[in-house]
């Protein structure tokens, strides 16, 4: 008599930053893999230190039940690596723990639920054997080989909304309004709100700019009759010269062959970042000093990240938590669910790991902002 077909066991946990839709992905797969699959699903919390530590929760119809518009995740995230987790105060690799409780569990597969850096442990894991899938997520849209990233829509949206509130202020005011969004190296978010909103400027890390020029649009809009401005600035925009000297210490540390010249570049690079910290503030006080304009900032910080996630981005974690089940119940593992116009596709997670999706200079949303009349800082 020939045995019944081993049920499929799924292990998945969130890691990285938190981001609106986790929830829904969460729900995608499980729903997926426990009501069409008949497979079994244990969550870990904390990211992969919950797969370190066997913190564990099983994950059945009454948990998924209600979360679709929950924001944050219920497994709760870290940004702890595999292959260095502190433990006790010392730095240590775990990747054989994790491997081990990984067998132990009889997990079939692994999903993980991320943004670059999750790929990039993922495929580590990959490489010692588990089998993985993971899920793109990020408010930043900057994983490589995917459309669109879930919790982007929902970000997008709550940076537009409070573009559109502070254009009232600076009208009422006559000043210039400095909003500061986040998306880290990439700059989806700040383009995609500020042409939303109606900014009269964006800033974005790819396209650096010249202050000049924007206290020179700014000047020309006050020549025209309109003496208020709003610009929308990405977290990692910055000036040409700023931009140089990034690039500079980059391929400082890229051409580095001992380490004491791998140290001595990543010094450079940590004190560039330092200095970056606090230009939206810097970039405000010189455009008042130029435009004779009073300047105010706004910085949106984790409010993009946080409450009930968008109907398009449930509808986007949704779309990969399903894919992610029938990947897995076709053993289709190494790979991340991929949104592809208005379907999926599996990505090899060597084409994903270590790369980053950034707005290309002459992307069509460049463009139409340029039409349309708004100051690229360049």
């Amino acid at each position: 008599m020939a045995k019944p077909p081993k049920i499929k066991r799924i292990g998945i946990l969130t890691a990285g930053g938190d981001s609106p839709g986790l929830n829904a992905a969460i729900r995608g797969v499980g729903k997926t893999a426990l009501g069409f699959y008949g497979m079994e699903i244990i969550g870990f919390r904390d990211g992969f230190r919950g797969l370190v530590e066997n913190r564990r929760l099983k994950l059945d119809r009454s948990t998924l039940a209600g979360i679709l518009t929950v924001g944050g995740t219920i497994l709760g995230t870290s940004r702890d690596k595999p292959h260095r987790m502190v433990i006790d105060g010392r730095t240590k690799d775990m990747t054989k723990v994790i491997v081990d409780n990984y067998q132990a569990w009889g997990i079939d597969c692994l999903v993980c639920l991320g943004g670059g850096g999750t790929q990039k442990n993922a495929l580590r894991l990959k490489e010692a054997g588990l089998n993985v899938i993971t899920l793109p997520k990020t408010i930043d849209n900057d994983v490589a080989m995917t459309d669109a990233t879930f919790g982007f829509a929902t970000a997008m949206d709550i940076a537009t909304e409070t573009i559109d509130r502070l254009h009232s202020t600076a009208h009422s005011h006559h000043r210039i309004i400095v909003a500061e969004i986040m998306g880290h190296r990439s700059g989806w978010l700040a383009l995609g709100s500020g042409i939303a909103g109606g900014a009269d400027v964006i800033l974005i890390p790819e396209i650096p700019y010249d202050v000049e020029k924007i206290a020179e649009a700014i000047k020309r809009r006050s020549r025209n009759g309109t003496n208020f401005s709003i610009v929308a600035v990405a977290e990692g925009a910055m000036s040409r010269d700023d931009a140089r000297a990034l690039a500079a210490a980059e391929k400082k540390l890229e051409r580095a062959r001992t380490l004491h010249d791998k140290k001595e570049a990543k010094i450079s690079l940590a004190s560039l970042e330092v200095r970056h910290t606090g230009n939206t503030l810097r970039l405000a006080k010189h455009l008042e000093e130029l435009t004779q304009l009073e300047s105010r900032v706004t910085i949106l910080g984790y409010v993009q990240r946080g409450g009930t996630p968008s109907a398009a981005d449930r509808v986007l974690a949704t779309r990969l938590g399903s894919a992610c089940g029938d990947l897995i119940n076709a053993e289709h593992y190494g790979v991340m669910v991929a949104a592809r116009g208005d379907g999926t596709e599996p990505v090899p997670l060597e084409k994903v790991a270590g790369k980053r999706k950034c707005v290309p200079p002459d992307h069509s949303w460049v463009n139409t902002a340029r039409r349309v009349g708004t100051c690229m800082g360049d």
